[in-house]
């Protein structure tokens, strides 16, 4: 089991759900983040007054796999979010040590699937 989790631009949210639900990946939490990476941010002027914005809007999404869904998951996040310009977004995989289903009390790879 595995733990995918990808900061991507907010704009490619739809192409990412519409690439992850191609490859059969229906569940996933979605939340708000800022972030900074090699984007930096920019220069901004409101009421007179420069500031400088060096944190992001961005998207993470945080989807539990079996490992036999990593690749497709990954591929799929990878087709959705692909501009090929800095700022694209990260994905992140780790070990999933445990999963349970707290309706059922399955464990496993069973809670996840």
């Amino acid at each position: 089991m595995k733990r995918v989790v990808a900061y991507i631009r907010p704009e490619k949210l739809p192409d990412v759900k519409k690439a992850l639900f191609e490859a059969e990946v229906f569940k996933m939490s979605v939340t708000n983040a800022l972030g900074c990476g090699q984007q930096k941010g920019y220069s901004t002027t409101y009421r007179g007054v420069a500031s400088e914005v060096n944190l992001l809007k961005k998207i993470r999404i945080e989807i539990a796999v079996n490992d036999d869904f990593l690749d497709r998951t990954v591929d799929a996040i990878v087709k959705g979010a692909k501009e090929g310009r800095i700022g694209d977004g990260k994905i992140f995989v780790s070990p999933l040590e445990d999963v349970i289903r707290i309706r059922t009390g399955e464990r496993g790879p069973a809670a996840i699937g």
